[in-house]
C-alpha cells in the first residue's frame, strides 16, 4: 500500500523541497497530473465532475476527485452549487499569471515545429 504525498502548501516541505517556500508548494501542487488540465477547463466557466471528465478525456474519476479536493483545499477551486466546480477568485488569478508561460509555449512550439 502506498501512501499519497501530503497535499501541498505554503510554509510545509513539500516533494523535491524542505524550504517550505510558496513556490515550491504551488511547482508541487501543478506538477501533480491533471491539476493544471483540471484548472486549465475551469477557466471558461463551471464544469460538473461529469463536465470535467469529459473535458479532461482519459482522467479516471478518482484521480479527478483527489485532485478538486487538492485544489479546493489550496484554495484555487469551489463547488458552489449545482452549476459544478469553478475557479475561485484566486484560481483566476493564476490563468493572468500563466499567460506569460501561454505565449512563451506558443513561441518554442513555433521554434520546433
Amino acid at each position: 500500500m502506498t501512501t499519497q504525498p501530503a497535499r501541498p502548501r505554503p510554509g510545509r516541505p513539500v516533494r523535491g523541497s524542505t524550504s517550505g517556500r510558496p513556490l515550491m508548494a504551488a511547482l508541487d501542487l501543478f506538477g501533480r497530473r491533471w491539476s493544471l488540465r483540471v484548472l486549465w477547463e475551469l477557466r471558461a466557466g463551471p464544469l460538473t465532475s461529469r463536465g470535467l471528465r469529459e473535458a479532461c478525456g482519459g482522467i479516471s474519476p478518482g484521480v479527478l476527485q483527489q485532485r478538486l479536493d487538492e485544489l479546493r483545499e489550496a484554495g484555487l477551486v469551489e463547488l458552489p452549487g449545482r452549476q459544478g466546480y469553478a475557479l475561485t477568485p484566486l484560481g483566476r488569478e493564476l490563468e493572468s499569471a500563466l499567460r506569460p508561460l501561454i505565449a512563451w509555449a506558443d513561441r518554442w512550439a513555433q521554434a520546433n515545429p
